[in-house]
């Protein structure tokens, strides 16, 4: 048995760039365990209807019933703002995720590159913390980072430019060649990824009902992952760089 861990910002993260990794592995037998830096407090549009207290409240719920259609049983909160990640102590982060990886000694870990996927400031910074703390405290273990493949990316570039999805500038599109895993979901995961992403309404209803059910599966089936090393000195990656694992070198698409 293998062990899975996820290091993600907010609560619909994990679902959208590993929801199917998850529920594989957990299929298979394998531990895994999510963990999530905020409670996605500020996520909405709506702030009448979903003041932060109530908001993180029903976050909470919806983040616990998605996992459990995953099939994930262990779940961390690290406890810091939404939009604040940035502001946080990153020693005081970095200590936390540490201590974690070296209780749960996980195989694989996933979370954001460096780019955070869509460019969110608190994606960024979750993905340097994730780093460190590997780097730190997973010897011997493998880091797989979200990354947006090219042929995803131009299939859903015209979706994505009626959608504010990604920050301006992103996201940072990674050559397919250059992808560690790519995961392209069977009709059962994907169904179950689906659920699991519309279990957490506050943040999905809106898009799955503009894009249907059928548009909304398709566009989520994909997971893409680069692979990632501590860097060696005198090579500080970009956030385009990827670590290749055929070459075993820095690569970069800039």
């Amino acid at each position: 048995m293998s062990t899975l861990l996820g290091i993600w910002a907010h609560p619909d993260d994990e679902a959208y760039l590993s929801g199917g990794l998850m529920a594989l592995a957990a299929e298979r037998g394998d531990r895994v365990v999510c963990v999530t830096a905020t409670r996605g407090e500020r996520g909405t549009n709506d702030p009448q209807r979903w003041p932060p207290e109530r908001l993180a409240a029903e976050r909470t719920a919806e983040l616990a019933r998605s996992l459990r259609i995953l099939g994930v049983t262990e779940h961390h909160w690290l406890g810091y703002p939404d939009g604040g990640c940035l502001a946080a102590p990153a020693g005081e982060a970095i200590a936390k995720l540490a201590a974690l990886i070296g209780e749960i000694r996980p195989d694989t870990v996933v979370t954001f590159g460096p780019d955070g996927n869509t460019g969110h400031a608190d994606h960024r910074t979750v993905a340097r913390w994730a780093a460190a703390a590997f780097a730190r405290a997973a010897p011997g273990a493998r880091l797989l980072r979200s990354a947006v493949g090219a042929s995803w990316h131009r299939r859903w570039a015209p979706l994505h430019e009626g959608l504010n999805i990604f920050e301006p500038g992103y996201p940072v599109v990674v050559p397919d060649e250059a992808l560690a895993l790519g995961l392209v979901l069977d009709d059962r995961t994907a169904r179950r990824k689906v659920r699991a992403l519309a279990a957490q309404r506050t943040q999905t209803a809106g898009l799955l009902g503009a894009m249907g059910l059928d548009r909304y599966t398709e566009w989520v089936r994909e997971e893409t992952f680069v692979g990632w090393v501590p860097p060696t000195a005198g090579h500080e990656p970009c956030p385009a760089c990827w670590w290749d694992l055929t070459t075993a070198r820095w690569q970069c698409a800039s």
